[in-house]
Order: C-alpha cells, then structure tokens, then sequence
C-alpha cells in the first residue's frame, strides 16, 4: 500500500448508522461444500431479517465473481485472493451498518481465519453449513459434481480438492436433513444470544 493512501475519518460513523438501524454490523460466513445449502440459508436468513426492518447484504460467491472477481479463476491462489477481496468488502458494509451475510464454500480452515483475523472478536460469526458430500451430490442443482466425476472441472472441493471441516465454527447447521426454516431459525437465534438483533417472539 502506498504512503499517501490515508483513511477517511468520516462524520457519520458506524455507530451512529447503528444507532439509526437499530441493531448491530456484524459479517455471518456461511461455509460448506457447494449445493451445501449456504446461499439458500443465507437469502432466507436476509428475508427474515428484512422483514423485521434490519440492513442487509448477501455477498454471494457465483455474484461476486460475475463482477468484482471476474478475473479469478479457481487455483489456491485465486481462492486466496477471492476471499481476501470479500474480506475486505465485508468490512467496509459493517463500517457501512449492515448485516452482511458472505456464501462462500472457504474450504480452508487457514483462509477462514485469516477472513476472520480481519474482523474485531465477535463480529465474524462462521456458520458451517453440514451436508453429507452425499447428500450435496444428490443435489447438484448446477451439475457441478457430475461434471467433476466426468473429469471436466478440475480442482473441485469435495471431489478434486479438500474441504477442511471448521475445528469450532459458531455455528453449525446441519443443512443436509434439518428444514430450511429450523436452519433459519437457529441463525436467528444465534443473532438474539448475541445481542446483534433484537427480534420478537411472534
């Protein structure tokens, strides 16, 4: 980073959009293995939290990557790079007073904790989505795992390439045999425990 780059100190400051939301920033980190149900969970928790009048964003990775990382590919590298990109946008929305929610499959535990290391204690919340590598192929809403078996895509988490399991995520969810409104709930209920939202009973 240059010398001359200096961060803006801005008037309007997190806590006050805070303030003016009614609840906390905080980033939620969905990781799993792909057809896991991260998107899914994450776009319902968002639909519920909308409902309720919370400021929301939903970084997900096939979106991310039509745009700001276009250019990146799927070597460990570009993994690297993709989740450092999203780390550091994530920071700027909960400057910015949202709950932001990033999908991503992350496979490595080291990649997770360096997102992680971005973010003060207590305001990156992982959430592992837990589905069989089963139950995800019998899915594969997009043909990805065939296409791997088939040897057509390469570097393939799950198949290809390792997922490492998180040794101790905030959460886990497991979306492979639980209903998408009980995997709601249990975000939810994670977010009312710590205070981030206040949310009624009804």
């Amino acid at each position: 980073m240059s010398s001359n780059v200096v961060w803006h100190h801005a008037t309007v400051t997190r806590q006050r959009r805070e303030e003016q939301n009614g609840h906390k920033s905080v980033m939620l980190w969905f990781t799993g293995l792909s057809a896991s149900g991260k998107s899914t969970l994450a776009h319902a928790v968002e639909e519920k939290l909308h409902q309720v009048g919370c400021r929301t964003y939903v970084l997900d990775g096939d979106n991310v990557r039509h745009g700001l990382n276009s250019d990146l590919h799927f070597s460990p590298e570009e993994r690297v790079e993709n989740l450092r990109r999203i780390g550091e946008v994530g920071k700027l929305m909960l400057d910015a007073g949202l709950v932001t929610l990033a999908a991503f499959i992350s496979p490595y535990r080291k990649e997770r904790e360096r997102v992680r290391s971005l973010f003060p204690h207590g305001e990156f919340i992982e959430i592992y989505c837990s589905a069989s590598l089963e139950v995800c192929e019998q899915r594969d809403p997009k043909g990805m795992y065939r296409k791997a078996r088939e040897g057509t895509i390469s570097e393939f988490t799950g198949v290809s390439a390792p997922y490492e399991v998180p040794a101790s995520p905030d959460l886990e969810v497991d979306t492979g045999n639980s209903s998408l409104d009980e995997s709601v709930a249990a975000v939810l209920d994670l977010l009312k425990r710590r205070g981030i939202v206040v949310l009624s009973e009804t």
